[in-house]
């Protein structure tokens, strides 16, 4: 397991940074008040999250009370049901989604994951457009971004008073954005008329270093590269998966986890038949090709 560390990004506000962060590797977040804690989403395992917990034991004595989910997926919200007695705040959405997908199983489409002994906790706390989380007196905005992004179930949280964002999988940095289960198009929305406007001086992607405004241009740049590649491919006839055999990544190359381009394209190529965005598709499919473009063996998770 790779060393991971909190960095106190302004004044009691924590980001949680689990190198590399690639698959199943998130970052989380907490913010530390004298009534207890905030913690910004969990990890993917039972000891990925204990030693979240313990990291957080050496700010505070305080417990867990609340725990924002930005989104659906399995590395930000598996370890929920550690945090006994704490409240689960997430989108409306979010808890339809992660029902939906269930406990953590083995994944034909990875390599083993222990995930140790975890048992599928629900968020207690729904809303629909936005939500304020208190830490003390410092207000955590929980903003739905509105539309289907990196999933149906994006939210930021954004504390206004501190210029800090923690943006969930809508920001990757140093690893390549996957948008399988959400929507290149909205995603770009999101990015252009969600995050830009706020202004956030400093930003906690879901996976990758912190950063500044500037990666948010970055991941831009990707996405938009994306859907050319998947009009210019699609109009020849090229299937997904012989599209991105057929890309050079260029800038993107040295991006983590590349197979992840044939999954943006079926969700691309999606959306050019006409597909509103975030309409289900084949994601065993997409998966099956991913494994394929990566030499067909399974996708390489560490956690």
């Amino acid at each position: 397991m790779s060393i991971s560390a909190a960095v106190e990004v302004s004044d009691g506000v924590f980001a949680y940074i689990q190198p590399d962060g690639s698959w199943w590797i998130n970052n989380a977040g907490f913010l530390v008040g004298k009534r207890g804690v905030v913690s910004i989403d969990t990890c993917a395992t039972e000891a990925r999250t204990r030693d979240y917990q313990a990291t957080i034991a050496k700010y505070t004595d305080q417990p867990v009370r609340t725990i924002v989910n930005t989104h659906h997926h399995g590395d930000h919200t598996f370890g929920n049901g550690l945090f006994t007695g704490a409240t689960i705040v997430a989108h409306e959405r979010l808890r339809a989604e992660m029902a939906a997908f269930g406990p953590p199983v083995p994944l034909p489409f990875w390599t083993p994951i222990e995930w140790g002994n975890l048992d599928l906790t629900l968020p207690d706390l729904t809303f629909t457009d936005r939500i304020t989380v208190w830490s003390d007196d410092l207000a955590c905005e929980v903003r739905y971004v509105g539309q289907p992004a990196h999933t149906t179930n994006d939210s930021i949280v954004w504390i206004p008073e501190r210029s800090v964002l923690f943006t969930g999988d809508l920001l990757f940095n140093g690893g390549t954005p996957f948008l399988l289960m959400g929507s290149i198009a909205g995603s770009i929305d999101v990015l252009e008329n969600v995050l830009k406007p706020l202004g956030a001086q400093t930003i906690v992607p879901g996976h990758g270093d912190i950063a500044g405004p500037d990666l948010i241009d970055d991941v831009l740049g990707y996405l938009r590269f994306i859907q050319e590649t998947a009009r210019t491919a699609k109009s020849t006839g090229l299937t997904p998966l012989e599209a991105a055999r057929n890309t050079d990544l260029g800038q993107y190359a040295d991006l983590l986890d590349p197979e992840r381009l044939v999954g943006n394209l079926h969700r691309a190529y999606s959306e050019l038949d006409g597909a509103p965005n975030g309409t289900p598709i084949d994601v065993i499919a997409a998966l099956t090709d991913m494994v394929a473009y990566n030499n067909g063996k399974p996708l390489t998770s560490h956690a």
